[in-house]
């Protein structure tokens, strides 16, 4: 496989990644929600909820990359996705 490939499955494989993570957090936060809060505070707290969940989804997924980044030299296996500029 060429670099482009790695990078297109990487970027696939990353956003599934993230997806995952973003869904277990969500339950995660709704479970602990419902379970301390009484029924009618819990559902307003819903979209409380899913803010958090993003939140906490994207610093897990941004540590997750470093802790890759560090392991793997990313400009041997994977092509840029933004290329600079020519400038005139």
């Amino acid at each position: 496989m060429n670099k482009k490939v790695n990078t297109l499955l990487f970027v696939l494989g990353a956003t599934v990644v993230n997806i995952l993570i973003t869904i277990l957090v969500f339950i995660l936060l709704f479970v602990v929600c419902v379970r301390l809060l009484p029924p009618d505070v819990s559902t307003g707290a819903l979209p409380f909820v899913f803010i958090a969940a993003l939140a906490a989804s994207f610093f897990i997924y941004n540590k997750l990359l470093k802790i890759v980044t560090k392991k793997v030299d990313m400009d041997k296996y994977f092509d840029p996705i933004f290329k600079p500029r020519r400038r005139k």
